[in-house]
């Protein structure tokens, strides 16, 4: 019995020593395992743990004007960031921020947006810190637990509000922005462009960013910034080189904001194949603000102006063009051979011209008396047009324009370009008005002398002149390189362009803009008064320099401007400016323009 026992207990002792030795061999394992084989994997886990990424914004390349000028660069700035472990730890530190730096409710809101969206990371409170600021903070920091200032580049536009609507402004991107796509490559966090240039090149200018540690504690809270592990440097973005004139840019916005501030319009300057050297649009905004994001009050304020400042009134607005479009229905008449620069029409220009049951008036009440096709031109007569577009026919009229590009964008290397409208076919008023709606013959006056259904923007319209000014060739307008090579041509003889530049000489030297010609330069131009239902007619002129050999075509518009003679001086300095160098004077005697229309 004894026997007995004693060979249960030594069974059971070999269990336990086999059970025991298994169990060790599978801690060993498992020990192996975690030390040796997955020692990396495991070593990683704790580094995310104990270390938190911090994003290095890259340098934006910078933007040059065509002769090395600065237009955006990138200057030293501060980024301020906090890092908390939780949405009411970061409440309570942006209580005792906004004791330090003041914030409005809807800066708070944004901040904690931002946090929700990237929990584990540095939520950015302010993107535009100054030195001031940070000294501040720096002073206070004991009190602001997850505190991280980052010494970054700031972006900045020397010229300030002279090249706003040319060069746009950064911002950092939205969620909106990543679901779309619309910046490839962009995470949360990164600056892009929002505007002008700026977005248009967005993917060469942003660089590519880099990576910085900082070390946090079990609680997730900061413990220290520097020499926490190796960062990865951010690689700065491409420099890019525009066909812009800087000095001519700033001379246009000298000029517009010295003898007509407060008027609202633009003006675009080219050469005659398509570079363009000049984009100005007013009233203008600083894009400065923007940078590391706008506040509150002045995105509201830039909002409620109603004038409008961060409207590009170049490229995305349309307006009725007039008269400038009076070389339009010139160049289809030539073209067919409809008239010649001799021809006359049957009715004299008596102020107005009858037609059926209607009463067509020109624009000088007293008339004109009878004129030829030059004549026409340099007087702007209406009835003469009236009578010309008659002949050509609206069918003719309609598809002519096509051909000349007046329904299509100017193809410039600029986003939010609008299209003009501009009917392709008489089929156009038939869907909008109705068969019986409309009058074939009134239709076939007002696209006569550029009015009715028929709205163009600056560039495009300065566009068709830079054709009258070469060619005859309408090219595409570029400020870094073209998006097509496509052109527009007029169909006309070199004799025909000889004879509409002869006529817009006329317009300079005896006819609509007279008051603004010049003994040293000579210039052809067209005036135009564009019917504006809101109040004082707005004023156009187009024109170019030297007239028989153009080096620059400048368009421009001036909202209230109540006739295009009042838009003439400008666009002549302008001219003589980049013809004859820096030595004309920066500022005309000032143009008396309506009251209200600043």
């Amino acid at each position: 019995m004894n026997e007995f026992h004693s060979y249960r207990r030594a069974e059971r002792a070999g269990i336990a020593r086999w059970f025991f030795l298994a169990t060790f061999l599978v801690l060993v394992v498992a020990f192996f395992r975690t030390q040796v084989v997955q020692h990396e994997r495991f070593r990683v886990r704790a580094e995310k743990n104990r270390l938190r990424i911090v994003p290095l914004v890259a340098p934006r390349g910078i933007i040059y004007d065509r002769n090395g000028l600065i237009i955006a660069e990138n200057v030293p700035g501060y980024a301020i960031k906090l890092l908390a472990p939780s949405q009411d730890s970061l409440h309570a530190v942006l209580a005792r921020f906004r004791e330090v730096v003041p914030l409005d409710t809807s800066e708070v809101a944004g901040i904690m947006t931002r946090y929700r969206q990237a929990p584990y990371q540095p939520v950015l409170v302010v993107g535009n810190g100054t030195f001031e600021m940070v000294s501040r903070l720096e002073e206070h920091r004991a009190v602001l637990p997850g505190l991280v200032i980052q010494s970054e580049p700031r972006r900045y536009y020397p010229d300030g509000p002279a090249v706003a609507h040319l060069v746009g402004y950064v911002g950092e991107v939205s969620e909106r922005d990543l679901e779309s796509e619309r910046f490839p490559g962009a995470q949360l966090g990164t600056v892009v462009g929002r505007a002008g240039l700026e977005q248009e090149y967005d993917k060469e200018l942003r660089g590519r960013p880099g990576v910085h540690y900082v070390e946090v504690n079990a609680r997730g809270r900061l413990v220290r910034e520097e020499n926490v592990a190796p960062a990865l440097a951010a690689i700065p973005g491409e420099a890019i080189k525009t066909t812009i004139d800087l000095p001519l840019q700033r001379y246009i916005d000298s000029l517009w904001q010295a003898a007509a501030p407060g008027v609202r319009g633009s003006m675009v300057a080219l050469t005659p194949t398509g570079e363009v050297l000049a984009l100005y649009s007013a009233p203008g905004y600083d894009p400065n603000e923007f940078v590391g994001g706008i506040y509150t009050e002045e995105w509201r304020r830039l909002n409620d102006d109603p004038a409008r400042p961060l409207l590009d009134r170049a490229i995305p607005t349309r307006y009725t063009h007039a008269s400038p479009l009076k070389l339009a229905t010139a160049a289809m008449a030539l073209k067919r051979g409809i008239a010649t620069f001799t021809t006359r029409m049957p009715e004299p220009c008596r102020g107005g011209l009858q037609v059926g049951n209607r009463y067509f008036r020109c624009w000088k009440p007293e008339g004109h008396g009878n004129l030829n096709l030059e004549g026409a031109i340099a007087k702007s007569c209406d009835v003469y047009f009236y009578q010309l577009g008659l002949r050509i026919g609206l069918d003719a009229i309609l598809s002519d324009g096509v051909l000349m590009g007046f329904r299509e964008r100017s193809g410039i290397d600029l986003e939010n370009e609008i299209a003009p409208i501009y009917p392709s076919n008489a089929a156009y008023f038939d869907r909008k008005y109705g068969p019986r709606g409309w009058s074939k013959w009134g239709a076939t006056l007002n696209f006569s002398i550029g009015q009715g259904e028929n709205t163009q923007n600056v560039i495009n319209m300065t566009r068709f002149y830079a054709a009258l000014a070469s060619g005859g060739e309408a090219p595409t307008p570029y400020i870094v390189r073209p998006r097509s090579d496509q052109v527009r041509d007029l169909g006309l003889t070199p004799e025909q362009l000889a004879g509409l530049r002869t006529a817009l000489i006329a317009v300079v030297e005896r006819g609509t803009a007279a008051a603004s010609r010049s003994i040293d330069l000579s210039i052809a131009g067209k005036t135009g008064t564009a019917q504006n239902s809101h109040g004082e007619d707005h004023g156009w002129y187009v024109g170019f320099a030297p007239a028989e050999k153009p080096q620059i075509i400048v368009g421009s518009i001036m909202e209230f401007a109540e006739h295009g003679s009042n838009v003439a001086p400008f666009v002549n300095k302008v001219l003589q400016r980049y013809v004859a160098g820096p030595g004309i004077p920066a500022s005309p005697a000032v143009i008396a323009l309506p009251a209200d229309s600043a």
